[in-house]
C-alpha cells in the first residue's frame, strides 16, 4: 500500500475496533490512544491485547464491508478481533525515530509465540518505515507454521512490493510446497520471471517423477517464459491426459509468445477449442 492508503487503512481499523469493543477493551484501546511513549509500551501492548479485546471474528456493517472492498482490504473481515488491534497498534506508532522504531517492534518479532507472529507478519503493509522489514519477512518464509505462512503469504501485499527476486521466488516454491492458496498471492502474475519459471518446471517433474499431481496455478507462472527448454516440459504435461492439468498449460501457453508451443496445442482438439471459447481463466483451477 501507499502512505496515503496506509492512513486510510489504519483509520478502517480502528473503526472496526471500536464498533467491536465495550467496557474494559474500549478503556483500554483510548487510554493507548493518549500514552506519551507508544513505542516503548507496544511491548507490553501488544501481548496483553487478546486479554482486552477478546478473539472473536470481527463484527462489520456493511458500510465497513464496502469500505473494506474499496481500500483492497476485504480478507480483514476473517480477522479476529485482537488480531485487527494489533495490527493497528503497530500500524500507529509515531514515525520519528526509525531506529527506536525497528528496535521495539524487532524484538517482538524474536520473542512471538504462533499468534503474535501471524499479527507481526499481516501488520507488515501498515507499518511505519515499511522497507526496513524486507529481510524479517524474508526470514518469515522459512517458518513450517502453516498459519504464519498464510499471513505472509496469502492477501498480503508486503511481499511483492518490498521481497527481491531470490526471496520473492522462495516466497512462491514455499506456498506451493506448502499447498497455500495461489489465488491469494499478491502480485502473483506481476512479479513472474523466468528464474521463478525454471525452478517450478523442475519441481513439476519432481511431482510426476514421484507420481504426484502438480497444482494447476504453477502452469501460469510458467507459460510468458516458455522457451524450448519449458516447451519439452509442457509437452511432458500435456501427454498426461490429466484434463484439469491440460487445460492449465494450454492457458499458460495462450500467453506466451512460443509459436512451436501454440502449434502443438492446436494439435488436441479440446484445448483448442476450450481456449476459443474464451471462458478458461485461472480462477476456474
Amino acid at each position: 500500500m501507499k502512505a496515503c492508503d496506509v492512513v486510510t487503512a489504519n483509520k478502517l481499523l480502528l473503526d472496526i475496533i471500536k464498533t467491536n469493543l465495550t467496557g474494559e477493551g474500549l478503556n483500554w484501546l483510548e487510554a493507548w490512544e493518549t500514552t506519551p511513549d507508544q513505542i516503548n509500551g507496544i511491548g507490553k501492548a501488544f501481548v496483553m491485547a487478546p486479554r482486552k479485546t477478546g478473539k472473536a471474528i470481527v463484527q462489520l456493517s456493511a458500510l465497513q464491508l464496502v469500505a473494506l472492498e474499496d481500500a483492497g482490504l476485504a480478507y480483514l473481515a476473517q480477522w479476529s478481533i485482537d488480531r485487527v488491534c494489533r495490527v493497528w497498534l503497530l500500524g500507529n506508532l509515531p514515525a520519528t525515530d526509525r531506529d527506536k522504531l525497528y528496535a521495539a517492534i524487532d524484538q517482538l518479532f524474536l520473542s512471538a509465540e504462533m499468534n503474535e507472529a501471524v499479527a507481526l507478519y499481516s501488520a507488515l503493509p501498515f507499518l511505519p518505515f515499511p522497507a526496513i522489514w524486507a529481510k524479517r519477512c524474508a526470514e518469515g518464509i522459512r517458518s513450517n507454521i502453516g498459519s504464519v505462512l498464510e499471513a505472509i503469504m496469502e492477501n498480503n501485499p508486503y511481499p511483492a512490493q518490498y521481497l527481491d527476486e531470490a526471496a520473492w521466488n522462495q516466497l512462491v516454491l514455499k506456498a506451493f510446497f506448502t499447498e497455500k492458496n495461489i489465488n491469494l498471492i499478491v502480485g502473483l502474475d506481476e512479479r513472474s520471471n523466468l528464474e521463478l519459471s525454471l525452478t517450478l518446471t523442475d519441481y513439476a517433474k519432481e511431482r510426476w517423477a514421484a507420481r504426484r499431481k502438480v497444482n494447476p496455478q504453477l502452469w501460469r507462472l510458467v507459460g510468458k517464459f516458455t522457451n524450448e527448454e519449458i516447451f519439452e516440459v509442457l509437452k511432458t504435461g500435456l501427454q498426461h491426459y490429466d484434463q484439469v492439468e491440460q487445460r492449465a498449460i494450454a492457458l499458460a501457453v495462450a500467453a506466451s509468445d512460443y509459436e512451436p508451443a501454440k502449434d502443438y496445442i492446436d494439435t488436441f482438439p479440446e484445448l483448442k477449442a476450450v481456449l476459443a471459447e474464451g471462458s478458461l481463466n485461472w480462477d476456474k483451477f
